[in-house]
């Protein structure tokens, strides 16, 4: 790490002499002593700080991703205007548990890096969950479901209504929530026996920033109730991507009832055609009189 240290040495007059804005957002991002051991001193050697300055890295990574992590799923939903293989009450599970955490985050003065992405998420899964219902025939249950939402989003952000000893038992209610949100998507695969319209870039996505926020939690957030669900909720994120690695060729449960049902079709267009063949005339026993 002396060596690195040594070798960085001649860039000093460069990072000494960054615009102001520049500084301003490395001394925001990662604080003003992190900012001069990092970026003035150039001292890798400071382990504090190259950790905070990858997690804030992570941080800002993860809620650049969520900003389109979903419009994938929400395409093909549009473009297939099919809902096979989503689960609605996977969506209804874990757009509630982000509602309660992004409460629970906002009130409690948490790092915007720590949890940003779940704003953005929970933003798209509630276009997921109205589409997902309207492919199924129950626009009038989306709208109530955005109603409800607003409702309970009211009253998460107001103290008035929901004191913070509540919020901390709803947030550990949430990690349940999250958790349990990706048992139906799991079970739906499953049932199917094919990942439908679920998609790949989602998935593979939500696996790698759970990861993550396991990282980032450890570094800047000390509360037990977040980094246990973000554990378990990579955990099933995990057995998520290994379902659509399994299934990733395999066709949905409606594709296999067509195929099945095409062989039945063609059964009595071939009977049109006879193909009998006329009675040979065989000897016959009878004598002539």
């Amino acid at each position: 790490m002396d060596a690195l240290k040594s070798a960085l040495q001649p860039l000093q007059p460069i990072t000494n002499n960054l615009p102001a804005p520049i500084r301003d957002l490395g001394v925001s991002i990662i604080g003003e002593t992190c900012y001069k051991t990092l970026i003035l001193d150039l001292d890798p050697t400071a382990t504090e700080c190259v950790k905070l300055a990858i997690s804030k890295g992570l941080g800002i990574g993860i809620i650049g991703a969520s900003s389109i992590v979903k419009v994938p799923q929400i395409i093909k939903l549009v473009q297939s205007r099919s809902a096979s293989g989503i689960s609605f009450l996977s969506y209804l599970l874990e757009t509630s548990s982000y509602l309660i955490s992004l409460a629970y985050n906002v009130r409690n003065g948490f790092p915007f890096s720590t949890f940003g992405e779940t704003a953005l998420i929970m933003g798209q899964n509630v276009v997921i969950t109205v589409l997902v219902l309207n492919y199924s025939g129950k626009a009038s249950a989306a709208a109530l479901f955005v109603a409800a939402l607003a409702a309970a989003a009211f009253s998460l952000f107001t103290e008035n209504v929901v004191d913070m000893k509540t919020m901390s038992l709803l947030q550990a209610g949430a990690g349940v929530l999250g958790v349990g949100s990706k048992i139906p998507q799991i079970l739906a695969i499953w049932q199917e026996g094919g990942t439908g319209q679920l998609s790949a870039f989602t998935v593979f996505n939500y696996l790698a920033g759970s990861l993550s926020r396991i990282f980032t939690t450890l570094q800047e957030v000390d509360d037990k109730l977040i980094l246990y669900g973000f554990i378990a909720g990579f955990a099933l994120n995990l057995v998520l991507a290994a379902q659509m690695v399994y299934y990733w060729n395999a066709p949905s449960a409606k594709a296999r009832g067509k195929m099945k049902e095409a062989p039945l079709a063609a059964g009595p267009a071939s009977s049109g055609t006879s193909t009998a063949t006329p009675k040979s005339k065989g000897p016959t026993t009878r004598r002539r009189g």
